[in-house]
């Protein structure tokens, strides 16, 4: 957790982009939410042509929508900082511009996540929950925090 989901038509994002944007989130959501790298997660799934609609029309291929699932507990500001910063950051990487770029924010408790095989901590106990981890999963997850 959060997990990016990114949804476009095919050639709107390619694969060198999609290194790029998923490298994006990860860091503008360790900026803004102050969350380890390690919870950061980006699916990019293409839909067919005519998959998506816009007041009853096939929506422009050139969009990118992107779901963000993320810990409750973050600030209406830090939100308003995530949707900037994707908007733009995101049209860049793409070049439809962040006019193209829908972010959807969802909030989850943390105690209804699980990850690691562990629940969630709340935002601001990742420190506590890590120390609860067991050492060699430690070890793994340090080189991505």
């Amino acid at each position: 957790m959060p997990t990016y989901t990114c949804w476009s038509e095919p050639g709107v994002v390619s694969p060198e982009v999609r290194a790029q944007i998923a490298k994006a989130l990860t860091e503008i959501h360790h900026e803004v939410a102050v969350a380890p790298r390690y919870f950061v997660q980006v699916i990019f799934v293409e839909l067919q042509p005519g998959s998506i609609f816009i007041a009853g029309e096939a929506a422009p291929a050139a969009h990118l929508w992107v779901r963000a699932d993320i810990r409750a507990g973050r600030t209406a500001a830090q939100k308003h900082e995530l949707l900037g910063r994707i908007t733009t950051e995101l049209g860049q990487l793409t070049g439809t511009g962040p006019e193209n770029v829908w972010v959807y924010i969802n909030d989850i408790p943390g105690a209804n996540i699980a990850e690691y095989g562990r629940d969630l901590p709340d935002p601001g106990q990742e420190d506590a929950w890590f120390a609860a981890l067991p050492p060699e999963l430690q070890q793994s997850l340090r080189p991505l925090a």
